[in-house]
């Protein structure tokens, strides 16, 4: 046991392919290479592995680090409420001081967002959760105002919403529907706003429109009278930083609200300044009647997620007598919360969500339009705040792909993680969502390898 804590590497390794099993992974490719890389230490945006390697985290871990690495207030708060009190349910009538006041702060947070009106928060651990909270809570509300047809979701094609059942279904991929027989029934997906992939070429204002279009033709054929919630991404992440154009939101607002549907916003990614603003529906201006939240509440020190639900949701509720039957053993943990609460301290205090949207995001976007955009295998290199995609293509001035299509993204990735930098490859796009604490000389060394990497690639992508 001692060497393990010691970090004896090629025995982690040897554990890793016969006893783990790694989140979303190949375990042919997993044995293959000998186990996974082992990270074992950080620092403000640099992740090192057992083998010494030092990696720029072009990708915040998991769209979530914003904070940065090795913050010493965040393990203490938690060591502190550790030993005050570890852990208690919020399941009989009980709750602890951490959640509760969490909920308010964020209530607070989204009234500066929103206009006051998403005043009730749920607990959860993980973004899945949180949306798999939003299915029940929406399916529940209908059916105790009288209108239990109105059970249908409306999402879109590449979406991403998490992994459990539920939210794997109101997700749009693909890859993931074919494994377990999904989606589950009641669930439409709808195009989604892709400009350079499904508009490419189109004027931004036209394709807004037909991209909202799509939503309202779904309602329509389906029933009004059947259609519970819109629920989108303000910026799609994992589906590889799909930025709506200009006006898209409001369009989208405007059909739910003629409707009488529920708009819900996924900020699980956009969330807790990633876009340069605290939530991404506040930077396109719409106002959803749920928010979903997870990642940069805690910067994913440790695992909380949160639902934020309208007060005409929860008085619904209220006035049914009923319970909500529904809830995790960790909904509200005490040291999770307090572990969050200190995190928000800190993007207050430090001014994180400020120096996004004024500095290191116009940073960033200048960057890669010099550097990136020009080169000749960049059909589009895009960002909003620090969330970036840079698009691979076969012909300049095309989306056209390399030999077919998908498989340009991981070659390039991989030479760049070869390079010393963590980036993520979707299809054929690399993404980006680095630490809200990344410096104008890590955002150069994360362009500059970007292209270098491009630079590497371009014989292997000759030959797809």
């Amino acid at each position: 046991m001692s060497s393990l804590r010691n970090h004896d590497i090629p025995a982690l390794r040897q554990l890793d392919v016969a006893h783990h099993l790694p989140a979303q992974s190949s375990y042919a490719l997993q044995q293959e290479l000998g186990g996974s890389r082992i990270i074992t230490h950080a620092k403000g945006c640099t992740v090192t592995d057992g083998e010494g390697h030092s990696l720029l985290d072009g990708m915040a871990g998991l769209w979530c680090v914003n904070v940065g690495y090795g913050r010493d207030e965040l393990a203490e708060v938690a060591y502190r409420q550790m030993l005050e009190l570890p852990y208690y349910n919020t399941f009989f009538r009980t709750a602890t001081p951490p959640p509760v006041e969490l909920a308010a702060r964020l209530a607070g947070l989204l009234a500066k967002a929103h206009g006051g009106e998403l005043q009730h928060i749920f607990f959860n651990s993980s973004g899945s959760e949180s949306n798999d909270t939003v299915f029940r809570l929406v399916r529940t509300y209908w059916m105790l105002k009288g209108q239990g047809d109105r059970s249908v979701f409306i999402s879109r094609h590449n979406a991403y919403h998490g992994s459990t059942v539920a939210s794997a279904s109101l997700g749009g991929m693909d890859f993931m529907h074919v494994q377990g027989g999904l989606p589950i029934p009641g669930i439409e997906h709808v195009m989604q706003p892709y400009p350079f992939g499904e508009g490419f070429g189109e004027d931004p204002e036209a394709f807004a429109a037909r991209a909202a279009q799509a939503i309202e033709d779904r309602i329509l054929a389906i029933g009004p009278e059947k259609i519970a919630a819109f629920i989108g991404e303000p910026v799609q992440g994992a589906g590889g930083v799909i930025i709506p154009p200009p006006g898209y939101w409001q369009k989208v607002e405007a059909i739910c609200r003629k409707y009488g549907i529920l708009l819900v916003a996924d900020e699980v990614i956009c969330g807790f300044g990633r876009l340069g603003s605290w939530f991404g529906f506040q930077h396109f201006g719409f106002t959803p009647d749920i928010v979903s939240m997870a990642k940069g509440l805690s910067s994913g020190y440790l695992p909380i997620s949160a639902t934020a639900v309208s007060r005409e949701i929860v008085a619904t509720l209220r006035a049914s007598g009923e319970e909500f039957v529904h809830g995790y053993t960790y909904s509200g943990h005490p040291v999770c919360a307090a572990v969050a609460l200190a995190n928000l301290d800190i993007l207050e205090r430090e001014d994180l969500i400020g120096r996004t949207a004024r500095d290191t995001g116009p940073y960033l976007a200048a960057a890669m339009a010099e550097r990136l955009a020009p080169h000749p295998l960049v059909g589009e290199a895009r960002s909003l705040g620090l969330i970036g995609a840079v698009e691979i293509v076969a012909e300049k001035g095309t989306n056209r792909r390399h030999g077919g299509g998908g498989k340009a993204g991981p070659i390039v990735r991989d030479h760049c993680i070869a390079r010393g930098l963590m980036v993520r490859a979707i299809r054929d796009s690399i993404v980006m969502s680095p630490p809200l604490v990344i410096t104008h000389a890590q955002i150069d060394q994360l362009v500059d390898t970007i292209a270098a990497a491009l630079d590497d690639a371009g014989e292997a992508l000759s030959r797809l």
